[in-house]
């Protein structure tokens, strides 16, 4: 197997990122409106695509905000809402009132790590992610892990960030100090090539840029907090943002107030792929590539 490629981006601390999704899960559901608002637009995008799948796979599913669409799109399926906070699957499974459980198939929780899917091979026929991606550390990684617990025929579907998110906060951020402050995303491009060499058939990719306003930085920072985007990249800045940091990227950020507010930007990008069923002769046998094998 071909060593992973390099990616310019930080490296998330994995416990930090855990208790920052934690801590977040009761403040989630009301700060979260681009994430609600693009796990929407993501469904009306399965109006497109015919599949029926019988198992489902959330990674990354958050407080469950995809859950009622998915159960309604496709009622007799088998859905598994995974992620890496196990207070968000708590509310996630409160979705579902326990009546209501009683007389249908409520959703499995898993907690666990995207880039190491505590799942069979072979064993879901259509995984979702929305707005997830851009918290692993290996994105080549995560999308074997994606192809690998695909069935045959199975399909992926998911939404990330694109590298021009929350440029303004970052460039307010430049010569502060040396370290990140913000995350750094990876270009649609670039993911394209992941899908491909990975094994997928068929990627389609495209963005779509957001953006939200805001009355001050402190009320991006709070809405980023509530989510649980903090920065828990292994290179930040020891100890809290102080005041004088604070009002340095304050102060950098206010030549782009326009019309009384601030503006944050957000590149989403969307994307969905197959996997592939086997290749197979005329006679029905299944055809087997045979690579070198490498030096």
């Amino acid at each position: 197997m071909s060593p992973s490629p390099q990616f310019d981006k930080p490296q998330f601390d994995k416990r930090s990122l855990r208790r920052s999704f934690e801590r977040a899960a009761q403040s989630y559901d009301a700060a979260a409106v681009l994430q609600h608002e693009v796990c929407k637009r993501m469904d009306e995008r399965l109006d497109l695509i015919k599949h029926l799948p019988a198992t489902i796979l959330d990674a990354g599913s958050g407080t469950g905000n995809a859950l009622p669409a998915l159960r309604e799109r496709y009622p007799k399926a088998r859905v598994t809402a995974l992620d890496l906070a196990f207070t968000m699957l708590l509310k996630s499974r409160a979705r579902t009132p326990w009546w209501k459980a009683l007389l249908t198939r409520p959703p499995n929780g898993v907690c666990g790590d995207i880039e190491q899917l505590p799942l069979a091979a072979a064993s879901v026929d259509m995984v979702w992610s929305n707005l997830a991606l851009q918290w692993v550390n290996d994105p080549d990684k995560a999308f074997a892990e994606f192809h690998r617990v695909l069935a045959p025929g199975g399909l992926l579907m998911f939404s990330t960030f694109g590298p021009d998110t929350l440029k303004e906060l970052r460039a307010a951020y430049a010569g502060v100090d040396q370290h990140t402050h913000v995350s750094r995303f990876i270009d649609l491009h670039d993911i394209g090539d992941i899908l491909v060499k990975r094994g997928f058939a068929d990627p389609v990719m495209d963005m779509e840029p957001f953006t939200l306003t805001y009355s001050d930085v402190r009320a991006l920072m709070h809405d980023l907090k509530a989510i649980g985007a903090h920065n828990v990249t292994q290179d930040r800045p020891p100890g809290l943002t102080g005041r004088a940091r604070l009002a340095a990227v304050t102060q950098a950020y206010e030549p782009l107030r326009r019309d009384g507010k601030l503006p944050a930007t957000f590149e989403v990008v969307y994307g969905h792929a197959w996997k592939p069923l086997p290749r197979v002769t005329a006679g029905g046998k299944r055809v087997i590539d045979i690579k070198p094998a490498a030096e």
